[in-house]
């Protein structure tokens, strides 16, 4: 299994239901998301980088508001959840994209910066 990160920019301090998780507000700045593929990791890129998709995971729930860009993405051979405590960055939302985590994260979303 691959991981990947995407870099997001959020233009604009966005206040966004998030699936099942519920409401929060996502200050304005720079946010790190880890996540991963079984196969086919440059399609997951591919489809988190459309507009078009339904709204599945926690991260297209982010990524489908306007205020919202991926910067730039990066693939990986760790494990998602190694490359993700590798990453520094505050989590302002727990759960987020975590929910089949096996090292207890408390997000794979972080804010690293305004």
């Amino acid at each position: 299994m691959q991981s990947y990160q995407l870099f997001i920019n959020v233009t604009k301090e966005i206040n966004l239901k998030v699936g099942k998780l519920g409401k929060f507000i996502f200050p304005a700045g720079s946010y790190v998301y880890t996540g991963s593929a079984r196969k086919n990791i440059d399609k997951r890129i591919k489809r988190h980088l459309s507009k078009k998709k339904n709204l599945h995971w926690h991260i297209d729930y982010l990524l489908n508001n306007d205020a919202v860009k991926i910067i730039n993405t990066k693939k990986s051979q760790m494990t998602e959840c190694n490359l993700n405590k590798k990453t520094k960055g505050t989590i302002i939302i727990d759960g987020f994209g975590s929910s089949d985590c096996n090292l207890s994260c408390k997000s794979h979303l972080k804010f690293t910066e305004n």
